[in-house]
This record gives structure tokens, C-alpha cells and sequence, in this order.
């Protein structure tokens, strides 16, 4: 939902083309995204369940609804990604370290290497794309 904090102040044409720009960026890195996990066999989604899960704090293990809350879906949204990640080997449930009774997520060493190649080739798009979302927000943020 949007703030009223700024509403009183009319947006510039100027702001309309840098959000316009920002949101482009946005739009052509997602689209990369989602083509690069189809290329890698996995449905977009899951693919940011594995980024969720390597990288929430505390050693690369997530609950399964701090895996909700990082992708934004209701907990039994979060037990089918996870079911789905498991049985294709790339996740694996461990006993919570301070409570054997709770279950965490962690990547198997089939879900890390699929990861990295991912995130290596994300990493490589968002250098490409950085500048020029950088510039939009530059913009965006001025006041």
C-alpha cells in the first residue's frame, strides 16, 4: 500500500520517467531471472526458494515459516515448495538445533551447485544492470 507521506507534493515528470525507468530495469532483471531458472529446469519460484533458504541468516537452515515470510506466501504455500525441492534432491529437512522438535530446511550439495550457477550468472546480469538502476533511484531519491 502506498505512504501518504509525500502525497502533498506533485511528482515531477521527471520522477514519473526515473520510476518509469527503475521499474523497467526491474521488469528486464526478472525476466532474466525467470529464463535462467527455466534454462536451469527449475519453475521461478523455486528458484527463489533456494536463494531464501542459502541465504537467511544464521548457517543456511530457515524454518519453514521464515521461509514463508522471505517468499511471501502462507506457510502451507511454503511445505509444497519445500516438499517439491525435496523430492527432486536439491533441499533436506534437519532437526532444529535448539528445538529437535521443530524442522528446518537446508540445501543438499545438488541444490548448492545449482545455486551457485544461478547466482553466478544473477550476478553477472545485475553488474550489467546496476547502473542504470542505480541512476533511476538516484533520481527517484532526490528531493
Amino acid at each position: 500500500m502506498p505512504t501518504q507521506k509525500n502525497s502533498a507534493r506533485r511528482t515531477t515528470d521527471a520522477e514519473y520517467q526515473a520510476l518509469a525507468a527503475f521499474r523497467h530495469a526491474l521488469r528486464r532483471f526478472l525476466e532474466f531471472s525467470t529464463a535462467a531458472a527455466r534454462a536451469a529446469g527449475l519453475p521461478p519460484q523455486q528458484h527463489q526458494a533456494l536463494l531464501a533458504i542459502k541465504g537467511f541468516p544464521g548457517g543456511g537452515a530457515v524454518g519453514v515459516g521464515d521461509l514463508a515470510v522471505q517468499l511471501c506466501v502462507r506457510p502451507h504455500s511454503a511445505v509444497g515448495f519445500v516438499d517439491r525441492l525435496a523430492r527432486r534432491g536439491l533441499v533436506r529437512r534437519v532437526p532444529a538445533q535448539d528445538d529437535h522438535r521443530r524442522v528446518q530446511v537446508r540445501l543438499t550439495a545438488r541444490g548448492e551447485t545449482l545455486l551457485a550457477r544461478l547466482s553466478a550468472a544473477h550476478r553477472d546480469e545485475l553488474r550489467q544492470i546496476g547502473p542504470e538502476l542505480r541512476r533511476a533511484l538516484e533520481k527517484i531519491s532526490r528531493k
